[in-house]
């Protein structure tokens, strides 16, 4: 998410609290339009699946749903009362995440009322983080659904992962997987791509889904021919990231991601109790 598109998310919401019987809430008139919701009627349904998220957790609704009547200007210049919620940071917090997270807003939204210190700093930290572990399982599940394509086609566990070693090879400029675990200090039980930055395991991900399109697209079968397509769309990748400038192998190693999810949870489980005390 671009750093301009936080900043300008982040001062809308901002703008939108305000206090009602002396607790920080928002207008769910307003949030709808903050998180990009054309019709009343389909926020309205993001809303009862959060209040049954409060429920299932065992809090009142009512504490953190109330209804009240807004005023909105006609355009004869006389007003009129619609209906409206006033929602607390938790009962916001339940609605982004019964959200569609694809969706910048709702996105940007499930962490800014998780972050009880709403420091943008602290907000961007997070969504980077996020966005690596969310990058992380979509490859998980982009290669188990390549495996199930090729396993059909002739290919065997052993030269799957031949198959891998050669596109990472294909896209590190000759540095095959293990070179790239030395490159980079990863242990060598551990998955290379578990302290990768988000960028190199989207490229990653992008040539595996190229290679599962292409193999059913072009009918490959065996070893052989399932290897060279995946060796030419991960140089395919290679190349897109070296026009921008960009040499993967050259990108340093992170966090292990598996840590960086671990302290994610705990950190929302925190949250969850400070958020029901607002």
């Amino acid at each position: 998410m671009k750093k301009e598109l936080i900043e300008q998310l982040f001062q809308k919401f901002e703008n939108a609290s305000h206090l009602y019987n002396n607790i920080e809430c928002w207008s769910a008139r307003d949030l709808q339009e903050i998180l990009n919701y054309a019709k009343w009627d389909n926020f309205l349904k993001v809303i009862e699946k959060a209040k049954k998220s409060c429920e299932n957790i065992g809090e009142e609704v009512q504490n953190h749903f109330a209804d009240i009547g807004k005023l909105v200007a006609l355009g004869s210049g006389s007003e009129r009362e619609i209906s409206d919620i006033a929602l607390t940071r938790y009962a916001c917090y339940l609605i982004a995440q019964n959200g569609d997270s694809s969706k910048s807003e709702i996105a940007f939204a499930q962490t800014y009322f998780a972050v009880q210190t709403r420091k943008q700093e602290i907000i961007e930290k997070r969504l980077i983080d996020v966005e690596r572990v969310n990058a992380r399982e979509k490859l998980s599940k982009t290669e188990k659904k390549l495996s199930g394509i090729i396993y059909e086609r002739g290919v065997d566990e052993r030269s799957f992962s031949i198959i891998r070693s050669k596109g990472d090879q294909a896209l590190f400029g000759g540095f095959t997987t293990n070179d790239m675990k030395k490159r980079l200090n990863v242990p060598q039980t551990r998955p290379l791509a578990d302290f990768l930055p988000t960028l190199t395991i989207k490229a990653k991900d992008f040539a595996t889904e190229l290679t599962s399109h292409n193999v059913v697209e072009k009918d490959l079968n065996g070893d052989s021919q399932i290897t060279n397509e995946h060796i030419e769309n991960n140089l395919a990748v290679r190349k897109i990231l070296g026009e921008r400038g960009i040499k993967p192998e050259n990108l340093p190693a992170l966090e292990d991601v598996k840590k960086v999810q671990r302290k994610l949870e705990s950190d929302e489980k925190k949250i969850l109790k400070q958020t029901k005390k607002k």
